[in-house]
């Protein structure tokens, strides 16, 4: 449902009476399941809340979800930037979900891992502003999140930590994810945390540029508004056509191998080894809860 208000909780079930005058209030939401959607007209900015928990784990319906979501605000013309969040406490995102890619057929995998794509086409060649509020840990998936934003900004909680960990379980990271990793940190860096597989708490992760910023939590999403005010304050014909010759050789990379990532990604997750050890990675996983 459409709600006129960001400032009042919907009521789910019973049409919500607003007194007229606060009907002309510049902001509009719109809710899916898994993310909520708000947009203040009077700055042009949209907050994306992911509200899947509870994790906020990266599922086909997530992805698709996100996508539908950016796409009609990269729609919007009065959209300019978005601010992406969670909604769930101490987790920004945990990333792919496992689930998905445990068991099933080849053709749910190619399906899995073509919405993972498209996320990250959309996201990383996105026309708006974009900068990630990152108030919780975020590893794997959700840190290619923040990596494909243009700016990031992490609570400094050295209890949250961020980072490309596919290697811990015996997971290649995609030649796209290096790229885009790459581009925000200098080769070095990601060679050694891809190897590795770190995941670094806060402080490290500003002190290798991972993150741009470090915030207390109550400072979170006041800062990351200044940020996004500051960066829509260029013309943005300018912003984002320097923003394509930056990220463009990246993202055709990925759209001319295409076909050919996703049948990667089917050979490698369908090995019994890998199955394996995503099956004891889920056991560990439910002993955790």
């Amino acid at each position: 449902g459409v709600l006129p208000l960001c400032s009042r909780p919907p009521v789910w079930g019973r049409a919500v009476r607003q007194p007229p005058s606060l009907l002309l209030a510049p902001c509009r939401a719109f809710s899916n399941n898994k993310i909520l959607v708000e947009l203040d007209e009077s700055s042009g900015v949209a907050t994306m809340k992911f509200k899947s928990p509870p994790v906020n784990s990266l599922s086909l319906d997530f992805l698709t979800e996100f996508c539908i979501s950016l796409e009609k605000l990269e729609n919007d013309r009065a959209c300019r930037g978005v601010i992406f969040t969670s909604a769930v406490p101490r987790i920004f995102s945990s990333g792919l979900d496992i689930t998905e890619m445990c068991g099933k057929s080849t053709e749910h995998y190619a399906e899995f891992w073509r919405a993972v794509q498209e996320m990250w086409l959309r996201l990383y060649g996105s026309n708006m502003v974009t900068v990630a509020a990152v108030n919780g840990s975020s590893p794997a998936g959700g840190c290619l999140i923040a990596l494909s934003c243009d700016y990031r900004i992490m609570v400094e909680n050295p209890k949250f930590n961020i980072g490309l960990n596919e290697a811990q379980l015996g997971i290649v990271a995609p030649f796209w994810f290096k790229d885009t990793f790459v581009n925000v940190v200098g080769h070095r860096v990601a060679e050694r945390s891809l190897q590795l597989g770190s995941l670094l708490p806060a402080p490290e992760a500003h002190k290798v540029g991972l993150v741009d910023e470090l915030v207390p939590e109550e400072k979170l999403q006041e800062k990351a508004a200044a940020v996004t005010a500051q960066w829509l304050a260029l013309p943005d014909h300018a912003r984002q056509l320097t923003k394509s010759m930056m990220r463009k050789a990246v993202l055709d990379r990925l759209v001319a191998h295409r076909e050919e990532d996703i049948q990667n990604f089917i050979s490698f997750i369908s090995k019994e080894s890998i199955q394996k050890s995503l099956r004891m990675y889920m056991e560990m996983l439910k002993k955790k809860k």
